[in-house]
């Protein structure tokens, strides 16, 4: 059920974000990120453990770096810290024992990441000059220019 409720709050949030333009500069989808980052910070001091937060703080910086660079680099490595954070909520119960992660929210935040750096990869592919490109051997996506693809930000802001 909680894979059920990441993915529909990921869709609310992400089709919410777009239909209010809240994702017409690029920095909506980094500070989603860092939010999404700071959450197991959140469970550790609700767990009241020292060592979780350290843990946690060094995990989370990690991925506040990522997005950083995204937002002044590439919004691909966004996308790619988001699928990241997804496979780290996968495997998080393994490596750091956090008494304050709620048992349904590994499944929950893995769905909703998931389904967030997908939506950010389709709207960059949408909207940043990717097209299907026949070769010989059939039809595959490729971008029309690769530099201008990886740095064009979503959509440009509308006083530009």
């Amino acid at each position: 059920m909680e894979y059920l409720i990441g993915v529909g709050l990921a869709l609310v949030v992400c089709a919410f974000a777009m239909l209010a333009g809240f994702d017409r500069d690029r920095v909506f989808y980094p500070t989603l990120l860092a939010v999404i980052a700071t959450y197991y910070i959140l469970f550790a001091v609700m767990g009241n453990s020292t060592l979780a937060l350290a843990i946690e703080s060094a995990v989370a910086g990690t991925f506040l770096v990522l997005a950083v660079a995204g937002f002044k680099r590439s919004l691909w490595l966004v996308v790619a810290a988001l699928a990241g954070h997804g496979v780290f909520d996968f495997f998080h119960q393994l490596f750091i024992q956090n008494p304050g992660v709620p048992m349904w929210w590994p499944g929950f935040c893995l769905s909703f990441d998931f389904l967030a750096g997908s939506f950010l990869a389709m709207l960059l592919m949408r909207r940043s000059g990717f097209a299907l490109a026949t070769w010989n051997c059939g039809t595959v996506l490729a971008p029309r220019n690769l530099e201008y693809a990886l740095n064009w930000p979503i959509m440009m802001p509308t006083w530009a």
